[in-house]
Formats: structure tokens, C-alpha cells, sequence
């Protein structure tokens, strides 16, 4: 992701499927932490993504922790908000995503707590009070239908998981929107190519 926003010319919107959103929802068990941690290996091998002991040891071992995906998400609706409110916006929400994920599978962190949420707010350098009074104004159907979109948009472009890439572009401002998947099993631990790549594509899009 931080490759893709070194670009110019490239927008980065993330879209959030919500995948242990709502019913999905669950809490920590030692099947779950079964199921997970030879997935989790299997990225870092191919990423070279960090997986801290504080959260394979620790989080994981936690059993009844919730795993909650909407709590993370409306953080996200709250700093876009922010973000698109402000003259001089403060953080961006693909950079407090960041931080979530680290707090999470790095740090252990239980980010499915809303306090939780607030603290790495401010750690990223948010105004705790005017987060807070965001993510209230974002908790319920403002994040139910940011989810249902998402999960629609990603049927409209042919995704079948998370995550999924796509290239949205318009051959003129008053054309159809145009969809194409990006499949990124390649460039997986190769950031400097996955930015090339993309370069390339949008040097070959088709526009008037």
C-alpha cells in the first residue's frame, strides 16, 4: 500500500469488507488460533511482514478476546471524515490503518475495543476529544452500509477476498466508471516492483 501512494497521479481509497464484522463477528479460541497461525506464518514468508510474539504468544493465547472488525472500521469512517472536514487534515486513514494493523499483529493489541481505538488515534497524533466525537458519529449504520457497499463493490469488480486490488478509472470525466482487478500474488515482498507495475498500468490505461 505505501508503494501504491508513492505514486502520482494514483489515488489510494481502501474499501472495508467487514469480514468479522457484525454476525461474522467471534472471540478468540484455541481452534481459532489453530486455524490462524500457519496462515499468518505462510504471509510473513511471503511478505516479509512482521507477526510479533505479543500477538502470536500473547493475543492469540487470550481465549474470549473479541475479534471485531467493525470497531476498526468505523475508526477509519471517523479520521475520513476528519480528513475531508479539515483544511489541514492531521492523519489520513490509510496511515491510521497502518497503525491499527501494527497495533494489532505486532503489539497484540485488542483493537475491537473503542478505548483501545482512541489511544492509537492519538498515538498517530489525532485529537483524542475530536476523534472521539467522530467515531460516535460514525458507530452504527454509517459503518453497517460502508460495509454492504464495500462488499458490493468488490462483487462488481470480481474480487473474491480480502485483500483485493482493483484500478477504478474513467476514460472522461462524464464516462462510465471503469473496473479492472489487480492480482498481486506476484508481487507479494516485492514493493519497488508492485510500485513499477502499477506505473506501467496506469501509462496504459485507456483514456481520452
Amino acid at each position: 500500500m505505501d508503494a501504491a501512494r508513492q505514486l502520482p497521479g494514483l489515488v489510494v481509497q481502501w474499501h472495508a469488507g467487514g469480514m468479522l464484522a457484525g454476525p461474522h463477528a467471534r472471540r478468540i479460541t484455541a481452534d481459532w488460533r489453530d486455524h490462524v497461525l500457519p496462515h499468518d506464518q505462510r504471509i510473513a514468508q511471503l511478505t516479509g511482514q512482521p507477526f510479533g510474539s505479543a500477538y502470536t504468544d500473547v493475543l492469540l493465547n487470550q481465549v474470549g478476546t473479541p475479534l471485531d472488525s467493525g470497531p476498526p472500521i468505523t475508526a477509519l469512517l471517523a479520521v475520513q471524515a476528519m480528513d475531508q472536514a479539515s483544511d489541514q487534515p492531521q492523519v489520513h486513514a490509510l496511515d491510521l490503518l497502518h497503525r491499527i494493523q501494527h497495533a494489532h499483529y505486532v503489539e497484540g493489541r485488542t483493537i475491537s475495543d473503542a478505548d483501545t481505538l482512541q489511544q492509537i488515534a492519538a498515538e498517530a497524533g489525532l485529537d483524542p476529544q475530536q476523534f472521539a466525537a467522530a467515531y460516535v458519529m460514525q458507530l452504527g449504520d454509517r459503518t453497517i452500509d460502508h460495509i454492504l457497499d464495500s462488499r458490493q463493490w468488490l462483487q462488481r469488480a470480481g474480487g473474491q477476498g480480502f485483500p483485493t486490488w482493483v484500478l477504478e478509472w474513467q476514460t472522461a470525466p462524464d464516462a462510465p466508471v471503469q473496473l479492472q482487478r489487480v492480482d498481486t500474488a506476484s508481487f507479494l515482498g516485492q514493493p519497488a516492483v508492485w510500485r513499477d507495475a502499477l506505473a506501467q498500468w496506469l501509462l496504459s490505461l485507456p483514456v481520452d
